[in-house]
């Protein structure tokens, strides 16, 4: 147990045991007035659960958003590098003027990476619907 100290700081990609630390991006980066999700989540690897943190970032009036997540990972068996993340949240949404009330919005995304985290997915929160959508790591 002792010689396991320190292993999750020396891995190389694609190699991740135990519990570790994934950042990445999902939506057409780039695209004027595209929504896009910045995740920061926790992974267990044993048990594939997720947790962590989603920003939704949208050039329009009241659209970024900061909330927590959590989801699971499964294992498709097309290949070893292939796996599908679901994930699920709620944030606070406040109705724009001359409206008056706030309400939880939910927020769902699945996506489909390889053990890299790069692949392609989808999410969905208040009216909006992305799919197809680019999943990049960052860190």
């Amino acid at each position: 147990m002792a010689d396991d100290i320190g292993t999750l700081h020396t891995q190389k990609a694609g190699e991740e045991i135990g519990l570790y630390f994934v950042k990445a991006v999902v939506g057409n980066v780039g695209t004027p007035g595209a929504p896009i999700v910045n995740l920061a989540l926790t992974v267990q690897a044993a048990s594939g659960h997720v947790s962590g943190i989603a920003e939704i970032n949208q050039a329009i009036v009241g659209g970024q958003h900061r909330f927590p997540v959590n989801g699971q990972i499964y294992q498709t068996g097309f290949g070893p590098n292939h796996q599908l993340v679901s994930l699920a949240g709620e944030f606070v949404y406040s109705v724009p003027p001359p409206a008056i009330g706030s309400f939880l919005a939910r927020f769902t995304a699945a996506l489909s990476v390889d053990q890299a985290w790069n692949g392609s997915g989808g999410f969905n929160y208040l009216n909006t619907h992305v799919e197809h959508v680019p999943v990049k790591k960052i860190a």
